[in-house]
């Protein structure tokens, strides 16, 4: 049964946290890569992905508002607005980065890893061993280990 580290992508791209956004994207084109594990100090903070980059040029989504008598509700977290401002707005990788990222251990079986990655609708997944990081899995990484004697 195949686990994490034996699918996994040992040559870590990584980035620091005060990268510009413009530096970001261009190691994204340069490297061909889609995600990178966001460290600061050897410590895993985050994980950033081509996603954040496009966030940065969609059209903002206003929450939905009802008026009831003088009061006003709103329907959807006025936060989340906020946020997507702030990730918009963002000019270093760690205003756009997903903060705290869901990561897997090098031994977990690649059942658990897909079902993860399907389910949170992950691009990119840190491993780690205890708390060092060892390895990435991308999409391809499941992909690859569909075909016949390539994993």
């Amino acid at each position: 049964m195949l686990i994490a580290k034996d699918i996994m992508t040992q040559e870590i791209v990584s980035v620091p946290s005060d990268l510009s956004v413009e530096k970001l994207a261009a190691l994204f084109l340069d490297k061909k890569i889609s995600g990178a594990p966001v460290v600061d100090d050897g410590h895993l903070i985050g994980v950033v992905t081509e996603s954040d980059l496009i966030d940065q040029t969609k059209n903002v989504h206003i929450p939905t508002v009802v008026s009831i008598l003088d009061s006003f509700l709103f329907l959807e977290s006025p936060n989340k607005m906020d946020e997507e401002i702030k990730k918009m707005a963002g000019r270093r990788v760690g205003d756009i980065c997903t903060k705290k990222p869901i990561v897997v251990q090098a031994e977990a079986p690649l059942g658990d890893v897909a079902t993860i990655m399907a389910e949170k609708k992950l691009h990119t997944l840190p491993v780690m061993e205890g708390e060092r990081l060892v390895g990435i899995i991308g999409k391809t990484d499941i992909i690859r280990t569909l075909i016949p004697g390539d994993s």
